[in-house]
């Protein structure tokens, strides 16, 4: 039931994310349309994308593992047998994310890469 309820929080946050970095690749139509149209191959602007998304999963993963590290000390008592600051778990979960961020923002970025140029500088 834990893993269900686990799996199904990491897709809620995926989803959230992907909201997100679709919302901000849509705010910045205009500045990737003048990109392209002066030249810029989609290899510059698909990191582009990628780094706004990536700057806040990184801000979360850190934040999240200090945060549970805190926190472990008054969960102890629910683990017998098992070590609350196990570095293999922590390393796993923040990988995890990470993987899907990573997927949650390849769509608007490969979407971001696919903007006419004429469209966006047009784009009110």
């Amino acid at each position: 039931m834990l893993i269900v309820f686990g799996m199904l929080a990491l897709l809620l946050a995926a989803v959230g994310l992907y909201g997100v970095m679709a919302f901000h690749a849509a705010q910045r139509t205009q500045e990737i349309g003048l990109r392209i149209a002066l030249g810029a191959p989609s290899g510059e602007v698909y990191p582009l994308i990628l780094r706004e998304g990536m700057k806040i999963t990184l801000l979360g993963v850190v934040s999240g593992t200090l945060g549970s590290v805190a926190l472990t000390r008054s969960l102890s008592r629910f683990l017998s047998g098992l070590n609350p600051a196990d570095p293999l778990t922590f390393g796993g979960a923040a990988l995890l994310w990470i993987a899907v961020a990573l997927l949650a923002g390849y769509v608007p970025a490969r979407r971001a890469t696919k903007v006419d140029p004429m469209v966006a500088l047009r784009y009110e």
